[in-house]
């Protein structure tokens, strides 16, 4: 699909926490990566509930491929222009493939961190990761599916801090 394995402009870095620069998406890890995790989280209750009799394991690759696809399909031209007209995202060129597969490894830990900790320890991370993110960029994984699907322009103008 084009994307650059890594980041092209510069050397590569674990960390990048300005959104706003032309190494989000790019360097290994980003404020977005916190939203994998929850990725990995909501899928394992997604398949825990759709797989119940289903081995952990299965559940796993279900989680792994259906990550993978989000990586892949959020790549393509037309959701990076979606992001591009809809989100806060108005630089977003796509990732890098590094930020990809780091992306995917948050999902799966994500995945194990549900399996492992108790149900409640697990619903309050994922909200303190939601506000947390709401209230350092602006954004985070509800804001965006929102923004994705059903653009809200109050949203869109806080989120560009009009």
């Amino acid at each position: 699909m084009g994307r650059p394995p890594t980041y092209t402009y510069g050397p590569v870095r674990f960390w990048s926490g300005d959104i706003h620069s032309n190494q989000n998406s790019q360097q290994v890890a980003d404020p977005y990566t916190f939203t994998h995790f929850t990725h990995g989280a909501v899928f394992y209750g997604l398949t825990r509930a759709a797989l119940r009799s289903s081995p952990l394991g299965l559940r796993a690759i279900v989680t792994l491929t259906a990550e993978a696809a989000w990586e892949v399909f959020e790549n393509t031209d037309m959701v990076i222009a979606r992001y591009r007209a809809t989100t806060i995202s108005l630089g977003y060129y796509g990732d890098s493939v590094v930020n990809s597969v780091a992306d995917i490894l948050a999902c799966v830990v994500g995945f194990v961190l549900a399996w492992r900790l108790p149900a409640p320890v697990t619903v309050l991370w994922i909200i303190l990761v939601e506000v947390i993110l709401a209230l350092w960029i602006r954004d985070n994984l509800t804001l965006n599916v929102i923004m994705l699907l059903y653009p809200v322009r109050a949203i869109q103008t806080w989120q560009l801090g009009a």
